[in-house]
């Protein structure tokens, strides 16, 4: 287990095996595409919440790959479906934490609920918030503040699109005075709810997951792949560190 320095970001270079050690931290967990990847020259909020994370995750394959490619540093990629995978095992044996879920709509609310409380949380330890659109230049939420600290949960989960959530969630861990664990997986959770279109084992491990989602929505997908193109120059010019764990 070692750290990547990209661009002053903090890359946790971990395997499976890792995981159950980091889970007993708390912190602010993210994991960046590479469409976002390719944003962090412009949109100053999001590169400064990748900065200020206390975990980064590999989970963009393209990333990875260019690492590789330009700067020979071999990387294990982790991605959010891997991780959430692991993470819903994790919650079933801490039947009794509480956790709080930010989501972007109520039938997403409705079904990520459900799928928390099938895995053994008990209803009482289960807090669902529907986000309203937030501005990442100008990021407040004192509403969600105040609900936050009245409930204290040991794990809040963040289900709504990247670009804002990595935002929202530096905005929790410098406005929340307790400890707990701020989580932004996006879509990762629909992928089980069946919200969005279904991953499986196969296609993450063969990083496929970019193409099933481009398939279901090419106009959507089609753009952002295309951005995600721009990350070739930032990785080319990019400065990068590999540090002992």
């Amino acid at each position: 287990m070692n750290k990547i320095i990209f661009e002053k970001i903090r890359f946790i270079n971990i395997t499976l095996k890792d995981l159950p050690k980091i889970l007993k931290t708390n912190g602010l967990f993210l994991f960046p595409s590479a469409p976002g990847l390719a944003s962090i020259k412009k949109q100053i909020n999001y590169y400064n919440s990748l900065k200020r994370a206390d975990y980064v995750f590999f989970d963009s394959s393209f990333f990875v790959l260019l690492l590789r490619v330009f700067k020979n540093i071999k990387c294990h990629r982790f991605s959010g479906y891997t991780f959430f995978k692991f993470f819903l095992k994790y919650l079933s044996t801490k039947k009794n934490t509480s956790i709080f879920l930010i989501d972007p709509k109520i039938k997403f609310s409705n079904n990520n609920n459900k799928l928390i409380k099938n895995i053994g949380l008990k209803s009482k330890n289960i807090n669902n918030y529907i986000a309203p659109i937030y501005n990442p230049n100008n990021l407040k939420d004192l509403k969600l503040l105040k609900l936050l600290k009245k409930n204290s949960p040991k794990i809040i989960l963040i289900n709504i699109g990247g670009g804002t959530q990595e935002v929202l969630g530096l905005y929790l861990k410098k406005n929340l005075k307790f400890k707990c664990k701020i989580i932004c997986t996006g879509a990762a959770i629909s992928f089980f709810t069946k919200d969005q279109v279904p991953i499986n084992d196969f296609i993450d491990k063969n990083y496929i997951g970019w193409l099933v989602r481009f398939l279901r929505n090419p106009i959507t997908f089609g753009s952002r792949l295309i951005y995600a193109f721009k990350l070739i120059k930032i990785v080319i010019n990019g400065k990068v560190k590999n540090v002992s764990y």
